[in-house]
């Protein structure tokens, strides 16, 4: 049996998501979200409130980075989501992270996170959702299988439990995609 909630705004998994972008002083900003997902082949697409600070300097610079929160992370990601830039001008290094500015896009990228993507602006849709090129996805060594490619075990992203108010890691292997499923064939 099931039980209906009603409508509701859960989604599993949300990656937990922290968006950083330059003011027009070159002041770096970063904000927890929840609201991003893939939009289109190299695209994203990021759900922010006109309000934040974060969204002010995207329309500035026309770029930001979003890094993927991670369980090493996690009270320091979470501060960012709860202080806002507008009110907290230098909340990025009261959560102890550090910046660098990106090779790709004019952007801070937060050294103490390991994967990054750096994005350009395309537009603000018609509901203000962010719409992004993907220029470039940066990852730390550490993170690295031995091929090379991004292990997400090593990563151990984060995401946002929004029925709970929880954060949850992901851990664990559990099936092969595009090979698992030909044994039903």
């Amino acid at each position: 049996m099931r039980k209906n909630f009603g409508q509701q705004t859960w989604f599993y998994p949300m990656p937990v998501l922290i968006v950083a972008a330059y003011d027009e002083k070159g002041n770096a900003n970063a904000m927890n979200a929840a609201w991003g997902s893939v939009y289109d082949y190299k695209k994203v697409m990021i759900c922010l409130d006109e309000s934040h600070k974060t969204t002010q300097n995207i329309k500035v610079k026309k770029a930001f980075t979003i890094s993927f929160a991670d369980a090493k992370h996690v009270k320091e990601c979470d501060y960012l989501g709860i202080v806002s830039g507008n009110e907290v001008p230098n909340k990025i290094e009261k959560a102890g992270f550090t910046v660098e500015k990106s090779s790709f896009v004019d952007a801070p990228l937060i050294k103490e996170l390991p994967m990054t993507l750096e994005c350009k602006l395309i537009k603000f849709d018609d509901n203000g959702n962010i719409i992004a090129d993907i220029v470039n996805v940066s990852a730390d060594e550490k993170i690295l299988n031995d091929k090379g490619k991004i292990d997400p075990l090593k990563l151990e992203p984060i995401s946002y439990d929004g029925v709970g108010h929880k954060y949850l890691k992901v851990s664990e292997v559990v099936g092969n995609a595009f090979e698992d499923g030909k044994a039903i064939k």
